[in-house]
């Protein structure tokens, strides 16, 4: 296979489509990797984009599919002929298929039309995915898996596996159910390798076998499979029955669409990859109003406190200069806290030490990031404005407010994961402002106490 392909490449092939030299642009484009297929066919015109049922087969534009984009699917569809589309989707891993149908929440006449003419059986497990809760694990478990029973032989194995491994996700873990269909063991390809050829599969079977049940949230399924290092995890029913298994593949796509969502949420804008796809303007705005309406009510409380200390400002009025410093600095620290705790609760959520590690580690961090930005601005503000004692208000002001924001925004997360919030969506739009308004109070309550020295 091909590592990459390049300008030259692409004009040769674009040369074939245009001039219908099937036979080589199939040999030409057929060997590349499918992401580089992908690459080329984004850069076709759409004219010839639709010419691409003359040139791979549903079964090969199949593959091409899975790595688009919601978006490029639905283009796909539109201008490829039905009868082609209807062979891709009968082709299509029927986990894949499901997520397409979901993304277009059926609504789509043309896709539903084609649904409804699919294999019976693949329409089936496409219809089950999608009788489950969205992020759970039977949404993103795939239906295309290798079982075999206990009493079959080593032997019987490995045939089973020369007929039918074109047709499943993976052959690499082996699952083994009884005749109901109940998960029992597990064997690895190297185990049924080793094995002798007459020996029964539960005779060599690891009967310890790790499994998920289907209303798991994949963000659990994600940290098992990464905590017991697997490469798929099988996926069963309430009552034990193997009905699929989500292979890591899937488990990386969950883990950057999570990580994309957390930032999402950091930032207070929290929606998911169906709601991108359809949201106006409009509704963001709804969304996040709340947000912004609920930190203006928050920010009157800082107005309050520096009405609070109007007698300190009056008497000293530089100290009014430093007050976006110390805000900024507090604000600052707090959310690198923040952002240090929620990855730790996302990865030791139940290890209760880690918070109060985490806690200790980040006052530590707070308490020599503050010493040297209190000994740097306290010579500057000396130096600059001829004031060592406005130096020191604001230096140690400096200091204080950087080891309570780092304690803060380490605290926070936890406290409102408490409340059964989440901490990703709640913590973001708070931590700033509140941090701001500690910072304000230790500025301006050093340099009250400090006021007759100013």
């Amino acid at each position: 296979m091909q590592e990459r392909y390049d300008e030259e490449q692409f004009e040769q092939l674009f040369e074939m489509v245009n001039t219908n030299q099937r036979d080589e642009f199939r040999e030409m484009f057929l060997p590349l990797h499918e992401r580089d297929q992908l690459n080329l066919f984004h850069l076709l015109y759409p004219k010839n984009k639709a010419k691409i049922s003359e040139f791979l087969s549903a079964e090969e534009f199949a593959e091409i599919f899975e790595w688009m984009d919601v978006q490029d699917q639905k283009d796909a569809v539109k201008y490829l002929p039905e009868d082609y589309i209807l062979s891709m989707f009968n082709d299509l891993p029927a986990d894949t298929l499901a997520n397409f149908v979901y993304l277009n929440n059926r609504t789509d006449t043309n896709i539903e039309a084609v649904l409804n003419k699919m294999d019976d059986q693949k329409y089936k497990r496409v219809v089950e995915i999608l009788s489950y809760e969205q992020e759970t694990a039977g949404s993103i478990m795939t239906k295309e898996y290798f079982f075999l029973y206990e009493e079959n032989t080593a032997q019987e194995v490995i045939e089973k596996i020369r007929r039918y491994a074109e047709q499943v996700e993976t052959v690499y873990y082996l699952y083994v159910v009884d005749r109901n269909h109940h998960l029992v063991g597990v064997l690895s390809l190297r185990d049924l390798l080793l094995a002798p050829k007459n020996m029964k599969v539960n005779e060599f079977m690891n009967t310890l076998v790790l499994s998920v049940p289907v209303d798991m949230d994949q963000e659990e399924v994600a940290k098992l499979i990464r905590e017991y290092d697997l490469i798929a995890m099988p996926v069963v029913s309430h009552d034990g029955r193997l009905v699929g298994i989500i292979t890591v593949d899937d488990i990386i796509d969950v883990m950057e669409l999570e990580s994309e969502e957390n930032f999402a949420d950091f930032a207070g804008v929290s929606y998911s990859s169906a709601e991108r796809e359809t949201m106006t303007p409009m509704d963001a705005a709804k969304q996040r109003s709340p947000w912004i309406i609920l930190l203006l009510f928050l920010s009157l409380f800082t107005g309050g406190l520096i009405n609070r200390f109007e007698e300190t400002l009056a008497a000293v009025v530089s100290l009014a200069a430093f007050i976006p410093l110390i805000m900024d600095s507090a604000g600052n620290v707090g959310t690198q806290s923040l952002a240090v705790a929620i990855r730790n609760m996302e990865s030791d959520e139940k290890d209760s030490a880690k918070l109060l590690s985490t806690l200790k580690n980040e006052a530590k961090i707070g308490s020599i990031m503050g010493i040297f930005s209190s000994i740097a601005i306290f010579l500057l503000i000396g130096l600059l404005y001829q004031d060592f004692v406005l130096g020191f208000v604001v230096g140690v002001s400096i200091l204080l407010s950087i080891v309570v924001s780092a304690v803060v925004g380490t605290l926070i997360p936890t406290l409102i994961k408490k409340l059964h919030f989440d901490p990703a969506v709640a913590s973001g739009p708070f931590i700033t402002t509140i941090n701001d308004m500690t910072g304000l109070v230790i500025y301006l309550g050093v340099a009250t106490l400090l006021l007759e020295y100013l």
